[in-house]
């Protein structure tokens, strides 16, 4: 009988009609539930709950059914109450603003671990932050610091202020009603706090000790927890520079604060903080200052501030967000809050600190028979204890390395180098006949390469002539150089190539291997795949492993997919209507333009930080430096992901290849370059009825897959490399607009 009714309520809500979207945020919000909740409850992505909710989509079967029977329970769990109609009154002609009264509840409890460094690799933006620096901070307690009344008011800005329609409104969560961050200006004597969904906010704060008791008491900002056991995200406050003037901070930095990385310790504005009991972390004030006091129990008191006119938005992966207008550098920062999360530093050091809060270091253990809970580790994360590379993971100049003699140049027999490519090749001359070069690049390729890998989680062993296990992660000393690329597998047959005109997968600068090297698991695993034996000499591996990454890259993924979506590049185009509509994506809105080059950036960086190399500050070889206290320091991991994104590559170029008869020209990192008569990527890529090859390059927006990077002429091609007298310049490096100079070729 149950299964009866079970089946005549899975027909009633296949046919029941669903509330408007207003409606199906709020029966979520009331529920407490996130929208990374519901969409793990019903095997979707979160992009396609946030499409339900904001009525872009509607949900079909057989999401749909579960999504009808979701709603209609909380429906009657949290049922719309009108308000009596005596207690109606009529709205005044000159509406009084609302004000904010309600003090946010209590944060959950976090850890007392704050913010990990935040540094740039190979481009030093901020000052390095160690894991001492950072241990005694805690995190945001939204209880009063002080007996002074101050309040809020909300108002909704001009038009000309407003910020611009498309902006990410709040996850529900009552306690960050007004979103993640807040851009803090002043004008006309006023302080006023830009919110996401063009929500602006009086701010009554005279001081910036006030200022941060009034973000953490009436604000209402921040970020809900991003994974179970994690922490909420503490308030960003971004300053303009008319906000800095107001609060006494100087609007730019001299160039001794710039090398420094922060003003002085005796600048007026950190005593009046140091008076008001708050703290800085050891990193000080500068462009992404955070202030608190020590947490009280699991009670946090934080605020991070973003200074843009101290370099906090490097034009490099910002672009022109700093010179944005308050409320459209608010929609930015917001659209990249809540689709990726709260910036905690540069966008690489928020990539890091992607992977720490999706996976924390420790979690709530189960209650004991006192129904006490205690910290303990978190299966699958990285833990919290920093761990050694092998000797053979280690950068030049680590301390695991230290017995060897000085000035030592290690090969490849000794050091683990997985790298991008970086390859060129001369032109043949039936290629020399065609007219045009053709780049292609694939989307989020390191990102891709992330997806399902498994990456070791603790440390390293060391072993003796083991055999190879492709699912084993670890470092492997073999020789490959006996893999003949003129003949190889390609699926479950042999195919017949020109070796010559191909890269070796198996080094950054494609040249083929002349005996043994240290490879990570990837590389190994593609030799094999290429039909050749493999027999390892030696090998660290790690045997606790997992998929790390795997939530990182979807979040990012998400990301990026629902940003391309808003200007108007979707997943489901025909390679014809793909092409059109990426010509000019983002002049359709600079600023979510600006969202996309962030999330690429945020990839990149988050990977690069992971193998970061000391950045000054006295550092001798040998000794060790600040980033190697983070357990997120880890070399191998990001080999790993470099290898896998590769071989990836290699693997498309093997199948275009066998396919086509077609060679790549040049490749850099995730572009590759193709001559071809014709000027598209169609003109390169084996499209049969709008199929493309399987395995092989395919036009789409999804990560792994590829775009048009950019086509010049073949003409120009042979004027650049005699003009430099480089006949293996990369091509791949220049392909997008063709500007080519001195410095580009190494002069």
């Amino acid at each position: 009988m149950s299964e009866l009714f079970d089946a005549v309520d899975a027909l009633l809500a296949s046919r029941a009609a669903l509330p408007p979207p207003p409606e199906r945020k709020r029966l979520r919000s009331a529920h407490g539930l996130t929208i990374d909740e519901v969409a793990t409850a019903l095997k979707v992505r979160r992009a396609t709950v946030s499409g339900w909710e904001a009525g872009k989509t509607e949900p079909r079967p057989p999401e749909r059914d579960a999504y009808a029977r979701l709603l209609d329970k909380l429906a009657e769990l949290y049922p719309v109450v009108a308000a009596p109609a005596a207690e109606t009154a009529p709205a005044p002609e000159s509406p009084a603003p609302a004000t904010l009264t309600a003090v946010p509840t209590p944060a959950q409890p976090l850890p007392t671990e704050p913010a990990s460094a935040d540094e740039v690799v190979r481009a030093p933006l901020e000052p390095q932050v160690p894991a001492s620096d950072l241990a005694d901070a805690p995190a945001a307690a939204r209880t009063p610091a002080s007996t002074t009344k101050q309040t809020a008011t909300s108002r909704r800005p001009s038009a000309r202020n407003a910020a611009p329609a498309g902006t990410p409104v709040g996850e529900g969560d009552p306690r960050f009603e007004n979103g993640p961050l807040a851009v803090v200006d002043a004008a006309d004597g006023q302080v006023v706090a830009y919110c996401i969904g063009g929500l602006v906010l009086d701010v009554p704060a005279k001081s910036l000790p006030s200022l941060v008791e009034w973000t953490l008491r009436e604000a209402m900002l921040g970020q809900s927890k991003l994974s179970g056991p994690g922490r909420a995200a503490d308030p960003l406050l971004v300053l303009t520079q008319a906000a800095l003037e107001r609060y006494g901070l100087p609007s730019k930095l001299s160039a001794q604060e710039r090398d420094a990385g922060r003003i002085p310790e005796g600048h007026k504005v950190i005593k009046q903080l140091v008076r008001a009991e708050w703290k800085l972390t050891k990193r000080g004030f500068g462009p992404w200052a955070r202030i608190y006091r020590p947490a009280t129990g699991s009670e946090r008191a934080c605020v991070q501030l973003c200074i843009p006119s101290w370099n906090a938005l490097d034009t490099r992966h910002w672009g022109e967000a700093a010179q944005l207008p308050p409320a459209e550098l608010a929609r930015v920062l917001g659209v990249y809050a809540s689709r990726v999360m709260t910036p905690r530093g540069s966008t690489a050091v928020t990539g890091l600190e992607l992977m720490t809060t999706l996976h924390p270091p420790t979690r709530a253990s189960a209650p004991d028979e006192n129904g006490k809970r205690t910290s303990e580790h978190n299966p699958g994360s990285l833990g919290k204890e920093p761990v050694d590379p092998a000797p053979c993971e280690a950068p030049d100049g680590h301390p695991v390395l230290a017995d060897l003699p000085r000035f030592h140049v290690r090969g490849p027999s000794e050091k683990l180098f997985e790298e991008a490519y970086d390859w060129a090749r001369p032109m043949t001359d039936a290629e020399c006949t065609l007219r045009y070069l053709v780049g292609l690049d694939v989307n989020m390729a390191f990102a891709a390469g992330a997806n399902g890998l498994t990456v070791g989680l603790g440390e390293p062993t060391h072993v003796k002539a083991p055999a190879f296990d492709p699912k084993l992660p670890g470092s492997w000393l073999v020789d490959l150089s006996h893999v003949d690329l003129s003949r190889v597998k390609a699926g479950k047959e042999w195919v017949d190539l020109d070796g010559s005109l191909l890269p070796s997968p198996f080094t950054p600068k494609g040249d083929h291997p002349e005996g043994p090297a240290w490879y990570a698991t990837p590389t190994v695993a593609y030799a094999q795949e290429l039909g050749y034996d493999v027999t390892p000499t030696e090998a660290w591996v790690r045997y606790d492993n997992g998929r790390y990454l795997d939530g990182w890259y979807q979040r990012l993924r998400d990301a990026y997919l629902a940003t391309m979506a808003d200007l108007g590049v979707s997943a489901d185009l025909s390679p014809e209507g793909f092409l059109t509509a990426m010509d000019g994506y983002k002049a359709r809105d600079p600023e979510l333009g600006i969202v996309v080059a962030a999330i690429k950036a945020t990839v990149k960086g988050g990977l690069g930080k992971l193998r970061e190399r000391p950045r000054g500050e006295g550092w001798r070889p040998g000794e060790r430096w600040r980033a190697l206290e983070r357990p997120t320091w880890r070399p191998d991991i990001r080999a790993a992901v470099i290898s896998r994104t590769r071989v990836n590559l290699h693997r498309k170029i093997v199948k275009h290849a066998a396919f086509t008869g077609q060679y790549p020209i040049a490749v850099l990192s995730d572009c590759v370059v193709y001559a071809a008569d014709g000027e598209s990527p169609l003109d390169v890529l084996p499209y049969r009825d709008g199929k493309p090859l399987p395995g092989g390059f395919k036009l789409g927006i999804n990560p792994g897959l590829v775009k048009h990077e950019g086509t010049q002429t073949v003409l120009w091609g042979e004027g650049v490399r005699e003009q430099f007298d480089a006949p293996q310049l990369n091509f791949a490096r220049f392909i997008k607009d063709g500007t080519v100079t001195a410095a580009d070729n190494g002069e």
